[in-house]
């Protein structure tokens, strides 16, 4: 989604768009990975070194993102929440608990866990954006076998 249609999206639902909640969409749409506060922080001074822009606002406008569905928040296990825009797909990781290495999947492998919850409790899960821990190939290879 451009910048444009971000702004657009917010101000046709009634949102104010603020310098401030400009710049860490900016940053964002920039970053070609899920970051967390201090990387949008970092980006936004990089940018703009005559800005500063206090990390209480930068959280407080990372959670007004979240509950506008415009930004996921997840942890991927490195004891931080990581932010990035919503797409219009789904996406899911696998999060290796020992090298902390992210692989990104294929949402359609969570499909039949989403029918499976819909037939047997009439749950509608709402999976867009799931990170499943353990082991990667190279780590698991590397554990002894249990006995």
């Amino acid at each position: 989604m451009s910048n444009d249609d971000l702004i657009h999206n917010l101000r046709t639902r009634g949102h104010r768009l603020t310098p401030q909640r400009r710049l860490v969409l900016e940053a964002l749409q920039h970053g070609d990975h899920h970051m967390s506060a201090d990387e949008i922080a970092q980006t936004i001074t990089a940018r703009y070194p005559s800005i500063s822009v206090d990390p209480t606002t930068i959280y407080r406008t990372l959670r007004w993102l979240r509950d506008v569905d415009l930004v996921s928040e997840t942890s991927l296990g490195q004891n931080r929440m990581l932010y990035a825009l919503l797409s219009n797909h789904d996406h899911h990781h696998l999060v290796c608990e020992i090298c902390n290495v992210v692989i990104e999947i294929d949402p359609l492998i969570l499909e039949p866990v989403r029918q499976e919850l819909d037939a047997r409790y009439g749950f509608a899960a709402r999976l867009a954006h799931i990170s499943i821990f353990g082991l990667c190939a190279t780590c698991r290879s590397a554990q002894p076998l249990p006995r």
